[in-house]
């Protein structure tokens, strides 16, 4: 199966691509490879998952809101090349969760991306490298945020 094939076979829910709230761009196509700025747990109904890990969310919570952010960031690869055949492999993900300073899972919460990106594209071309790191705030209040750098096949 294509990564296309495997997307539309999950039967997954894709929130909406979404819009800029400052001055940047979601995707940028440069040579062969797509960029993709930090993307939130974005939702069906536009809401974002708000938290901090370690507080009001708990590992398994921060981990959803990952997978969350992973098919925010589908969407807007969708959107960006109509396909998710046009991207060969996951280069580069780095995961920020916003957390207490005594949570330490930060690579178990981002696996929530990880482990989507894996299913699409296989294990082969859907790990890339990863950086995990936890921070005392994000964006809107947001508990994960995620970038990441993708080669185009």
């Amino acid at each position: 199966m294509t990564p296309q094939q495997r997307f539309e076979s999950l039967r997954l829910t894709l929130p909406p691509a979404p819009k800029p709230i400052g001055v940047y761009k979601p995707a940028l196509v440069v040579g062969g490879q797509v960029y993709l700025s930090g993307h939130g747990p974005l939702q069906s109904d536009g809401t974002l998952i708000r938290g901090r890990v370690g507080a009001e969310l708990d590992a398994e919570s921060g981990k959803a809101a990952a997978r969350q952010v992973g098919l925010t960031m589908l969407a807007t690869l969708l959107g960006a090349l109509g396909s998710l055949d046009r991207v060969k492999r996951v280069i580069k993900v780095l995961g920020m969760v916003s957390c207490t300073g005594d949570f330490v899972k930060h690579p178990f919460v981002i696996n929530g991306a990880s482990e989507l990106f894996a299913e699409i594209w296989g294990p082969e071309h859907g790990i890339g490298t990863r950086s995990a790191v936890g921070v005392s705030s994000l964006p809107d209040g947001m508990a994960v945020e995620i970038e990441g750098l993708f080669e185009l096949a």
